[in-house]
């Protein structure tokens, strides 16, 4: 009888442990806020019309929030002299953008329904409609995440893997929050648009050679020099051929040894990884499937449900 009740006790442990993303649902809102979609993508249409790379920025923050303790909308919390958020951490300083589209998101969905929508939800859509407004596939959104009243700069220093990065510590820093290897080369496709910083891959155009293109090497030491200090924020396009639109051109140049980061050559570098990207450059279809797939899980990862967390009303404080 002991080990019956046992066995019940872990079937119910189990189940809640797993029942926070099963509490997401495409139709999370058809009722009380019907009008979220077209509100959000107006938003982030003008926004994309006004600065091509507010799509990749506004992607990005989805992937930054995701891996932090989960998609709870914590990277939006502002520092206060009593609370420290993580947009001070090392991968999100001077480098994660694109707060105020959100917030003007945010605006504009109280404006519709007040109350209703959080500030993670938001972001899921975002990250969805930047993608489909740059040619990409579209999807849709499981919803129904809370927001989070904490934020942890220590775990986004340690969760989110860095443009340095090899193979191995990628591999681990996506099975840590449950996406396979798979996932992780499929969502780094998303370096088919935007730009990345001098300081992001300084390293790799002066001191790899073996698995760099000459060309490229040259053409991006003409705008980012050698010294540490000097044109740090010059920017460059992950992918030199389509920089403005979602397509798996990403992983040809990768395949040419044309990856701008190091972390994104080690996809294509002799190791296990090789032949999924060597898949994605000649089956775009077969990319922008796995791409979605991942994204959905991605979105998956430890959201609030139910009484958990808020709603905030303003993204960049709790209420």
């Amino acid at each position: 009888m002991a080990s019956l009740k046992t066995a019940i006790v872990f079937f119910f442990l189990v189940s809640l442990m797993g029942s926070s993303s099963a509490q997401l649902s495409t139709g999370f809102y058809s009722k009380s806020c019907p009008k979220l979609y077209e509100t959000v993508k107006s938003v982030v249409n003008s926004a994309i019309r006004k600065e091509t790379r507010m799509g990749a920025s506004l992607l990005r923050l989805f992937f930054h929030d995701c891996f932090v303790n989960g998609c709870d909308g914590s990277l939006f919390l502002d520092d206060t002299s009593t609370f420290t958020g993580e947009k001070r951490a090392q991968p999100n300083f001077n480098s994660a953008r694109g707060f105020e589209v959100i917030d003007n998101i945010k605006s504009a969905v109280e404006k519709v329904c007040p109350g209703i929508v959080s500030c993670a939800d938001i972001l899921a859509v975002t990250a969805r409609d930047s993608v489909v407004i740059l040619g990409g596939p579209n999807w849709d959104v499981k919803l129904g995440r809370r927001d989070a009243r904490t934020a942890s700069q220590a775990a986004a220093n340690n969760s989110i893997p860095t443009p340095t990065s090899n193979l191995n510590r990628l591999i681990s820093s996506f099975s840590a929050v449950g996406l396979s290897t798979k996932d992780m080369v499929a969502l780094s496709g998303a370096h088919t648009i935007g730009q990345a910083r001098c300081t992001s891959f300084r390293g790799r155009i002066y001191n790899e050679t073996n698995n760099l293109d000459v060309s490229l090497a040259r053409t991006r030491q003409n705008n980012c020099p050698r010294t540490s200090g000097s044109g740090d924020n010059n920017l460059a396009p992950l992918d030199l051929q389509t920089p403005t639109y979602f397509d798996n051109h990403y992983f040809t140049n990768l395949v040419n040894k044309k990856g701008l980061l190091h972390s994104d050559q080690q996809l294509f570098n002799g190791g296990s990884t090789d032949s999924i990207v060597k898949s994605y450059s000649n089956n775009p279809n077969s990319f922008t499937t796995d791409f979605v797939t991942a994204m959905i899980k991605m979105g998956d990862i430890r959201p609030l449900t139910g009484s958990k967390g808020e709603i905030r009303k303003n993204c960049r404080r709790i209420n």
